[in-house]
């Protein structure tokens, strides 16, 4: 599966989003992470293939999150499921 990566200054963790591309909560995460220099890649899951949107939501629950987005995960242990600012400032140091 393809991900897109935003540069950041921040770029000491690696943050991945899993995405719906119409979701305004989806493009709110996006833009905290933007607007904070958090660098960050991210999957607009809606816009993949069938085989790979599978490959998420398997993912995602292999990682003990629901598959409501956005999906954050920070150095690939760290879950938040939806736009809590607070615990993606504490996951990235912030």
């Amino acid at each position: 599966m393809k991900t897109r990566k935003v540069q950041g200054k921040n770029n000491t963790h690696k943050v991945l989003i899993y995405a719906i591309s119409t979701c305004a909560w989806c493009r709110k995460a996006k833009s905290f992470l933007e607007d904070n220099g958090i660098e960050y890649e991210y999957v607009d899951v809606d816009l993949c293939s069938e085989k790979d949107r599978e490959e998420v939501y398997r993912d995602i629950e292999r990682r003990g999150g629901r598959s409501s987005f956005p999906v954050i995960i920070v150095d690939d242990r760290t879950l938040i499921n939806g736009l809590h600012e607070d615990k993606i400032k504490e996951a990235v140091g912030m």
